[in-house]
Order: C-alpha cells, then structure tokens, then sequence
C-alpha cells in the first residue's frame, strides 16, 4: 500500500506544512497539498545552524512541479507570507481560507503605519500579503475557496479533509472586521483596530482534521486551548496532533489532550524559542501522557539534542500506522524522544 507523506519544513518560527498523497490523476501520480508557508522575511532564515529553510528552497530542491491546494490558515506574517513566493513557482488549483472568496476584489491595499511596532508591521505586511495571494491565484486561473467548520472535502483516494473550526458564525465575525479595518481611515483608530484583531487571530485559524486510511491528523493552526469550543471533543480524536500557537504554553490543556488522545505530537516553535514557545510545562506534560515529541526546528531546551534538520517527515499508512524521521539534504536521522 502506497503511503501519504507529511512534511513539516524547518522554517523557524512559523509552520510549513507539504502533504503528498498518491493519486494517478494528478501531475507525476501524486496530490500535492501546502498547508501555511512560515514567513516571508529573509531575516527568519538567515541563521541557518538548526536546518532553517525558506519553503520555496526546500521545495525546489525537492523538485517539486505542482501544488493543486494551498490552504492559508490564518492572516499571520510567520504562516501566510512565506506562501507569496509559490505563487510564481507553482501557482496552485485551488487556494483554501476563511474569509469569503470575493473579498479580497473589494479591499485596498494598506499602507506602512507610522511607527508601526514589529507585532503591527508584520500584520500590516500579512494582510497585504493574503489580498496579493488571492488576486494571483485567480490570475493563473486558481480557484479561492471559503472553508468553515462542516465543509469537507476527499481530493484523492483515501485521504478527506474536514474543517472543523471557526465555525461559521465566528468565520463571519473575522470578515466583518477585517472589512472594518479595511475602511477605517482615522490613523489612530485604525491602530488600535489593527493591534485587537491581530491579538484575536490566532483563534480565527482553520482548524483541519486530516483521515488518511483511518490514520487522523489534527491541524489546528494557531488555535491555543480556547480555540476548541465549538468542536464537539469527539471530533478532535487524532493519531498525530500539531500542536497549536507554537507549543506556547496556552497551546494545549488537559482537556484538550484527554479529547485527541494523540500517539504523537509536533511542536512547530524556533530553535531560539521566541515568544516561549516550546513552553517545558507543556512539553512535560505531553511527554507524563506517554505522547512522542516532534519538532520542526531544534528548540534549546535542558535534556533536548535533536539533529539540525531541514524537515520533519512522517510516512503515513493504515489506521494508525506511521513513522517519523529528521531529514537534511534528503537523508535521515534518528527518530523521536
């Protein structure tokens, strides 16, 4: 049985999610899926040590030829602007995200804040950013869809893709802001505006339930342990979860945990571990629930030696079946701790 791969890139921090799925009817036999695409600053990678890579690198040197979905799960600058680069490369079918399809037709662009602090700046810049990914898909004749909690979708054999989360009513809440502060012209206003829904869009993020073979994978996004609510617990069962916001320490609970009851999860924080991300509470706590810890970069934390890597990949199988590996130039490490 041929197997999906599912591959976390060493972005930094920020997530970078390529799914690859057989499917004879697409381009060289297989469904190609990006899920977030890290940041776009050339800053985030210039320290290269723990295997940091901008995705568009890692994905030419793979040799990839196509993307039919690319799913942007929240308006942030370290998922959303590293996406802007494929648009030229591999310019996807389809382009999956919250806000309505259209919107972006009606939007202007933003202009720099004056004194703009680093949190404002890279809102402003992802903001733009999503109009730019928008527009150029439909340029290469791609599709903008609108998920929401309860759309599903089966792209190729075996593998479907549900949405559970923001709801719809929480997905209209976002449009009706973003809408807001697109027409706000009052300078100070707009500032405060802009700081309030960059603070709340974590929780906006599309949260992914991914079923390869009765093997489930749990993409929440940024969504943090708040984000869940809607979800009826039952639904959040996984094999593998990613934790969400990083692995800071609001990323996950008890709660939470006791509802995916995952045999592994993948912490996507920075080696530097910005912002305490890769939070040791949180950590420990997976670990005490007998969880397998994965890591997209190499966070420095007392009793964790991972190998500098460029990609985490897990070979997916049947109902459950899955393995991991730490990657470099294509080659494997040792597996998880």
């Amino acid at each position: 049985m041929e197997k999906m791969k599912l591959t976390f890139v060493n972005v930094g921090y920020g997530e970078a999610i390529l799914a690859e799925c057989p499917d004879p009817l697409r381009p060289c036999g297989v469904f190609v899926m990006v899920i977030d695409g890290g940041s776009g600053e050339p800053g985030e990678y210039r320290d290269r040590a723990s295997g940091r890579i901008p995705l568009a690198e890692y994905l030419s040197a793979r040799g990839l030829n196509h993307i039919d979905v690319m799913v942007g799960t929240h308006i942030h600058e370290d998922h959303l602007c590293g996406l802007v680069p494929l648009l030229e490369l591999w310019p996807p079918r389809e382009f999956w995200q919250t806000l309505p399809a259209g919107l972006h037709r009606s939007l202007r662009p933003l202009p720099p804040l004056r004194d703009a602090n680093s949190s404002q700046r890279k809102f402003l810049q992802s903001i733009n950013d999503y109009r730019a990914l928008c527009a150029g898909v439909e340029a290469a004749g791609g599709v903008v869809r609108t998920i929401s909690a309860g759309w599903e979708a089966r792209p190729c054999p075996g593998l479907s893709i549900r949405c559970l989360g923001p709801s719809r009513v929480r997905a209209a809440e976002l449009a009706a802001r973003y809408e807001e502060l697109n027409r706000e012209e009052d300078p100070g206003i707009f500032r405060q505006m802009l700081s309030a829904l960059d603070g709340n869009m974590n929780n906006y993020s599309s949260i992914l339930l991914l079923e390869y073979r009765g093997t489930r994978i749990l993409l929440p996004g940024d969504a943090n342990r708040l984000g869940y609510g809607e979800i009826a617990p039952a639904d959040l069962c996984a094999h593998i979860f990613k934790v969400g916001h990083h692995g800071q320490r609001d990323g996950a609970d008890a709660a939470l945990i006791q509802a995916v009851r995952p045999r592994a999860a993948v912490c996507c924080a920075s080696s530097d571990r910005r912002y305490q991300s890769a939070h040791p509470e949180l950590l420990r706590f997976l670990l005490d629930n007998g969880i397998d810890l994965w890591f997209s970069d190499c966070p420095q934390l007392p009793g964790l030696d991972l190998p500098p890597h460029e990609a985490l990949v897990f070979s997916i199988g049947e109902e459950g079946a899955f393995q991991a590996e730490y990657t470099r130039g294509g080659s494997p490490y040792e597996t998880a701790i």
